[in-house]
C-alpha cells in the first residue's frame, strides 16, 4: 500500500512555497522527503534540481479525499438503514481439485440494540457450480433444503464482525414446508438420508450455530474490518477462519492496513496479510482435533498457511463495495478458500 504522495515540482516553486501550499512545516517536509527519497535527491537546505517531492499520505490540497476516521484513527461502522445486494463467488481448492460456487444475496439492516447491529440475509438467486446451475441430486438437495435458513437474521458487533444467528427457532417452523416441497420433487433413500441429516442440524441449536459459522459469505462480509488503526494506519490482529471443518477454527496472525486517502473512485482501501499461527499440526487438523495432541510448555507454532484480504468501501458511507478474502492451510494437500463479494447495482 502506498505510504506517501508525490508532488511534481513546477518551475519557480521553492521549498517554502510548496510547504505553504500544503500547510506543512518546511523542516517537516524536508525530513519526510529525505527519509523516503534516494540519496541523490536529498534536500540539504533548498531545492537543487529535484523533480519530485515525497509528501505524507494525508497531505493533500483536497481535504475531501481524506478518510473520515473516529478517535485513534478508528473506522466507524454505521450501517443504519442500509440495503445491498451482493454477488458471491467461492472457490474451494483441495490439492488439484477445484470447485467454484456462485450466488446472489441481499443484506438488509434491521435495527441496533445492545451494541449489536441486526441484519436480514436472503438468498436471491439460484446456485451455480462451476458456471452451471446445479443439477446433481446431492447439489440440488443441498440448495433446496438450504431454503429453510432464509431469510436469515444475524447480529454483528460494532467492529462489523459476525456475532450470532438470531432466528434459530424459525428454522424448525419452516422445515415442514421445505421438506414437503423437497419430497414433491425427489424421492428415494438418498432424499430420506439427506433430510434426516438436515433435521439433526436444525433441531440441535449448537450444531446449527456451528453450521452457520462456516458460511463463507457471512464470515467474509462481516469479517470485522472496522478497527482502530492507530497513528500508522495499521493494526495486528489474531483471527480465525473456517478453512477446515473444526469446532475450533484455525488461528491466523494478520496485519491489517488502511489507506488514509481515498482512491480516484472515492473508495477506501483496506488490505491485510497474515499466516497460520496455531499450536495444532496438520495431523491434528486432519483428525479434527480442537486442540494440539502434544502438550508442551513452549509449543512450536504451525505457520503453514496464509491469509490475505482486500476490501474497498464507499468513501462516504464506509460500507462495503467489494472484498476479496483468501485463506489456506497445508494438510496432506493444500486446502485454500477464496471468496469474492461484490456489490450489485440495484434499481
Amino acid at each position: 500500500m502506498q505510504k506517501f504522495n508525490i508532488h511534481t515540482i513546477q518551475k519557480g516553486e521553492s521549498l517554502k512555497s510548496i510547504s505553504s501550499l500544503y500547510n506543512l512545516d518546511t523542516e517537516a517536509l524536508k525530513l519526510f522527503h529525505n527519509n523516503h527519497g534516494s540519496v541523490k535527491d536529498m534536500i540539504l537546505i533548498e531545492l537543487t534540481g529535484q523533480k519530485e517531492l515525497f509528501l505524507p499520505r494525508t497531505v493533500v490540497t483536497d481535504k475531501s479525499r481524506l478518510v473520515k476516521f473516529g478517535r485513534a484513527n478508528s473506522l466507524i461502522f454505521q450501517p443504519e438503514n442500509s440495503f445491498s445486494k451482493y454477488g458471491t463467488t467461492i472457490t474451494i481448492e483441495n490439492g488439484e481439485y477445484k470447485n467454484e460456487l456462485k450466488y446472489e444475496t441481499s443484506v438488509r439492516w434491521l435495527k441496533k440494540e445492545g451494541g449489536l447491529h441486526f441484519f436480514e440475509i436472503d438468498r436471491t438467486s439460484n446456485l451455480y457450480l462451476n458456471e452451471e446451475e446445479v443439477n446433481e441430486i446431492a447439489d440440488l438437495l443441498a440448495y433446496k433444503t438450504s431454503k429453510v435458513l432464509y431469510p436469515l437474521q444475524i447480529s454483528v458487533d460494532e467492529q462489523g464482525k459476525f456475532n450470532d444467528v438470531e432466528n434459530l427457532s424459525v428454522f424448525k417452523e419452516r422445515w415442514s414446508a421445505v421438506k414437503e416441497e423437497v419430497y414433491k420433487e425427489f424421492d428415494g433413500e438418498t432424499v430420506d438420508t439427506y433430510c434426516e441429516k438436515i433435521e439433526k442440524v436444525i433441531f440441535e441449536p449448537d450444531a446449527m450455530v456451528l453450521y452457520l459459522k462456516n458460511d463463507y459469505f457471512i464470515r467474509t462480509l462481516f469479517f470485522g474490518i472496522y478497527q482502530r488503526f492507530g497513528p500508522d494506519y495499521q493494526i495486528e490482529m489474531d483471527e480465525s477462519f473456517p478453512v477446515v471443518n473444526n469446532p475450533v477454527e484455525p488461528k491466523y496472525e494478520i496485519k491489517l492496513e488502511i489507506d488514509p486517502l481515498k482512491g480516484e473512485s472515492d473508495l477506501v482501501n483496506i488490505e491485510g496479510e497474515g499466516r497460520l499461527n496455531d499450536e495444532r499440526s496438520a495431523y491434528d487438523f486432519i483428525n479434527k482435533a480442537p486442540f494440539s495432541m502434544i502438550i508442551e510448555d513452549n509449543p512450536v507454532m504451525n505457520h503453514k498457511g496464509n491469509f490475505r484480504i482486500v476490501a474497498y468501501l464507499h468513501g462516504e458511507t464506509l460500507l462495503l463495495k467489494s472484498m476479496y478474502l483468501e485463506c489456506s492451510i497445508d494438510l496432506e494437500k493444500k486446502k485454500k478458500i477464496s471468496i469474492v463479494v461484490a456489490e450489485l447495482q440495484t434499481n
